[in-house]
């Protein structure tokens, strides 16, 4: 053991963990917000929207004069912040008890207070964290600058805006959203609000789309002020070095692409070329280079003038040895869509670099569409760096401080959930092979005694609400096969079913519901356990929760723990969590595709 763990050992004994130490130093400014809660409840709901305006004079009127460009500028804004953050967080509580009919708990007041100070709250799956950002959006919106709430999908963009928009209209801000298919006036306007709410993708494509435009009253954004971001570990990490690439048709030809791809099924592993899972790669071998040139009729594919060439023989044989269909796309209506690796979505819209598109459809002999050439491109790493502050929340963020305080200098803060968790978390269990696994997977894990246990047909003959994770839509597929074989009724959940997914996920919680779905962080769908959340309050009263199973350990740790929280009621937190999780097997690493336009 390193001195270093050792000397934190040490330290946390006596005086606590950094986490701890962080919400013990929290925790005045929490008592001194539940001393005003009796105040603000005697406002009525004109007094609460004028009490919050004053604070927001009193803020602007501090920074005035303040220029974002200056060194001092953070500590100005901490500065005219600081006086402000209790008044503030007690009247959007009381604008969420009173709009919503959802009080912000204390575990949730100390996330709101994290996230304010620009630093990262990891909170478990189902504590609240879109209440959450509601704290310190209604806090940073006092400068009139606007607050940016980063979301995975166009979905929870939506649904987290008007959720929560109640709030804050009850204070008087507006609320904007940025989604799909909207002009620049629209655009515009969403951006103009206190509080937009928005995908990583949208944020990032408008701002590449600014920066081509001549003139600046025909940008969208107006600056980049405070960002909240969702599942800050999947965007900030796992997609982090995601390019974004604005890009335009080229005038060459297709017809090469089909020329191509005609030559690979030819090639011969480990003869002709090498496979490198792991990196992502396919290399040709001299006996490879040697049979492409004979095959193509080139007499040098080394030469400068062949160049072109060589490069679509590589794209061609990446998408036959490492693209696989409903896995890493799908094809529909004649078109090849992307499905996001990270949250198993179909992408429509979205296209591969560099070819590898144009040769994965001649490979499924549908049309091919032009290469396109890059016209624009950034990072998700090096846009979310633009911003003055950034915060962000997730259920698994702790793994990964190292990486958020190097790359992006944030911290990140463990907040305790509202009620003792009880949700029992098994051992992954690890299997020979993958037949033997699914087989365990349907019928159930082999006990001491001899018996079979623990198996989706047991908890469905129970009437346990099952949810079974997978790495693919190809696996989802064959768990479903050997679920239809032994009778047990279920809903599949992948990217061939994205029309049908609200239905599917409203249906997970029901009394003995089978689901089988591919990647489930990012989904932020609520899986109530029964028809309406009394119900479900009744049935956690009176059974065992549901049970969410992994038939694969995914590549990283937040899917495992987003699938782990995700069958109790997201905002009630009613029990903590009852149900068993068990997660099973290995990772399986995958490519991350450029999101191109």
């Amino acid at each position: 053991m390193e001195a270093a763990q050792i000397l934190d050992r040490v330290v946390a004994r006596f005086i606590g963990t950094k986490h701890e130490r962080d919400i013990k130093r929290i925790q005045p400014t929490i008592a001194a917000i539940n001393a005003r809660e009796a105040e603000v409840q005697a406002l009525t709901d004109a007094d609460l929207k004028a009490r919050y305006q004053e604070l927001k004079a009193q803020v602007q009127k501090e920074l005035e004069d303040a220029d974002p460009a200056e060194a001092s500028f953070k500590e100005r804004i901490q500065k005219a912040f600081e006086p402000v953050i209790v008044p503030t967080f007690a009247l959007a509580r009381e604008a969420g008890r009173r709009f919503l009919n959802m009080r912000h708990f204390d575990v949730q007041l100390i996330g709101g207070i994290v996230l304010h100070e620009g630093k990262i709250a990891e909170m478990k799956t189902g504590e609240g964290k879109t209440l959450v950002a509601t704290l310190p959006a209604a806090l940073n919106a006092l400068s009139g600058r606007g607050v940016h709430i980063v979301t995975v999908n166009d979905y929870l963009a939506r649904r987290d805006a008007e959720w929560m928009a109640p709030i804050y209209r009850a204070l008087g801000l507006s609320v904007g959203v940025i989604v799909h298919d909207l002009d620049d006036d629209e655009r515009r306007a969403a951006y103009g609000a206190d509080i937009t709410y928005g995908t990583n993708n949208e944020f990032g494509f408008d701002y590449l789309r600014d920066n081509m435009k001549y003139d600046l009253a025909h940008c969208v954004q107006r600056g980049h002020h405070y960002a909240i971001v969702d599942e800050v570990d999947s965007i900030l990490i796992d997609e982090a070095r995601t390019p974004l690439i604005i890009s335009g048709p080229s005038e060459e030809s297709t017809d090469k692409y089909f020329k191509i791809d005609k030559i690979i099924p030819k090639l011969i592993q480990e003869i002709d070329y090498t496979v490198d899972e792991k990196h992502r790669t396919a290399t040709l071998t001299e006996e490879g280079f040697s049979k492409c040139e004979r095959l193509l009729g080139i007499a040098n594919l080394s030469d400068a003038t062949n160049i072109e060439f060589m490069h679509h023989v590589h794209q061609a044989l990446r998408a036959h040895t490492l693209y696989k269909r409903d896995v890493d796309y799908v094809v529909k209506d004649g078109e090849v869509i992307i499905v996001d690796e990270f949250t198993g979505r179909q992408m429509p819209g979205r296209r591969w670099s560099d070819g590898l598109h144009q040769a994965i459809e001649a490979k499924e002999s549908v049309k091919i569409e032009r290469e396109n050439q890059t016209l624009a491109t950034i990072t998700f790493q090096n846009y979310f760096r633009m911003y003055k502050k950034l915060a962000g929340m997730t259920g698994t963020a702790e793994t990964e401080a190292a990486e958020f305080q190097k790359i992006y200098n944030l911290d990140v803060c463990v907040i305790p959930t509202n009620c003792t968790l009880i949700r029992r978390e098994y051992p992954d269990v690890v299997y020979r092979t993958e037949r033997e696994k699914f087989e365990a997977v349907v019928n159930g894990i082999l006990q001491e005694d001899d018996t079979l246990a623990n198996g989706i047909r047991h908890y469905y003959e129970r009437g346990q609400p099952v949810l079974v994770g997978s790495i693919s839509i190809e696996k989802s597929e064959t768990i479903a096969e050997l679920l239809k074989k032994v009778g047990i009724p279920h809903n599949v959940l992948n990217a061939k079913q994205h029309e049908r997914e609200s239905r599917v996920v409203a249906q997970a919680g029901r009394k003995g519901a089978v689901t089988v779905s591919t990647n489930m962080a990012g989904r932020g769908t609520d899986i109530l356990r029964a028809f309406s959340e009394e119900q479900a309050r009744h049935a956690l009263r009176r059974r065992a929760g549901g049970h969410s199973g992994g038939a694969f350990r995914q590549r990283r740790g937040a899917r495992d723990h987003c699938a782990d929280g995700s069958l109790p009621a997201r905002r009630e937190n009613l029990s903590g969590g009852a149900g068993p999780v068990e997660a099973r097997v290995r990772a399986v690493r995958r490519a991350v595709p450029d999101r191109t336009r």
